[in-house]
């Protein structure tokens, strides 16, 4: 019996920072060696979480946390391997339940900061609503990491009145985003660079869980796709999901929302926001009749949602968005490396 795989045939010799961004290098690395090498499994879906058939049927997520600095303002590398875990099991329409949670420390981190990074830890599970019921730990020689890296691993049972997958996303959705974007990423940017600016810009670094099933409970399959925008911005989901449907995407450049301040921070760096990372918003696709009513639902839930654009038949595969200036412009994916070490 034949256990490995052929060696995959790919188009570049090492890997790069850019293939961790989540863009187009990330999915050429995914693509062209990772599922082809494990074959027939279920991270083929290229969804964050898998769909699990137990006696129950459950969802399951890992992943991987490297930031610097490992505390930022409006969060740290602790809460955020929590929340990032949670929002990626809740992003497939199931309740998050239990986290395991392994822990690799550069020697050299001072206690405290690995104390304050624990407690940050117990706090994010806390408010998600999920138990960590197994871990490991592991320390590397002093320079052989950065600090320290985290890996969690979340399971959670699927919400009776989901029904999400971009196979169900249809021409003529509603796109709505529920809240500002590129928070996150130019929160971690900033206190790199060492810039300053009227009001701290903050992390917008959260548990989603809750929100999701309050969505779905109220909507149930109205509501045909959630997704967080991570690493790779919105520009990168939206590329995806129009590549999996087969249809194009209409954005409106004044509906995008992005604070002032995190604005001219991207501008100063010379960022676009679109394709800066987020820890704390998620797109929701509905049908355009419902648009109104799903935004009144997520006001009360405390965000501050836009219908950004909608699902076209028009140039599919392809993001499209109107310009201020009354033109329009193409979103492509992204090509490689922009923001490392923000998740």
């Amino acid at each position: 019996m034949q256990l490995s795989c052929p060696t995959p045939k790919l188009d570049f010799d090492v890997v790069t920072l850019g293939h961790g961004s989540g863009g187009l290098l990330t999915h050429r690395l995914l693509n062209q060696g990772v599922f082809e090498i494990l074959g027939d499994v279920l991270v083929n879906s290229e969804h964050d979480g898998a769909c699990i058939a137990t006696d129950e049927k459950m969802a399951m997520s890992t992943d991987s946390f490297i930031v610097s600095p490992i505390f930022f303002p409006g969060g740290s590398i602790g809460d955020l391997a929590v929340n990032g875990t949670v929002n990626d099991v809740a992003m497939c329409g199931a309740k998050p339940l239990y986290l395991t949670l392994s822990l690799i420390i550069e020697e050299g981190l001072a206690v405290s900061e690995l104390w304050k990074i624990v407690d940050d830890i117990a706090i994010a599970c806390r408010k998600a609503g999920v138990k960590i019921v197994t871990g490991d730990t592991k320390v590397v020689d002093r320079g052989s990491g950065d600090k320290i890296f985290i890996n969690t691993t979340g399971v959670g049972s699927y919400l009776p009145k989901a029904s999400i997958s971009p196979s169900r996303v249809s021409k003529g959705d509603a796109i709505i985003l529920t809240d500002s974007i590129a928070n996150h990423g130019m929160a971690i940017m900033s206190k790199r660079e060492g810039l300053a600016f009227e009001s701290e810009i903050k992390s917008d670094s959260r548990a989603l869980n809750h929100s999701v099933e309050s969505l779905i409970n109220a909507f149930a399959d109205q509501i045909h796709l959630v997704t967080d925008p991570t690493r790779g911005g919105v520009a990168t989901v939206l590329n995806e999901i129009a590549s999996k449907t087969n249809l194009g995407v209409e954005l409106t450049h004044e509906k995008v929302p992005v604070e002032d301040q995190v604005a001219g921070a991207c501008e100063l760096l010379g960022l676009d926001p679109l394709y800066v990372a987020n820890e704390g918003v998620y797109l929701i696709f509905c049908p355009d009749q419902l648009a109104e009513e799903v935004q009144e639902n997520l006001k009360a839930l405390g965000h501050r949602p836009a219908m950004i654009g909608k699902m076209v038949e028009e140039h599919p595969k392809q993001v499209i968005m109107d310009t201020p200036m009354g033109g329009k412009r193409v979103i492509s994916m992204l090509p490689g490396s922009q923001l490392p070490r923000i998740c």
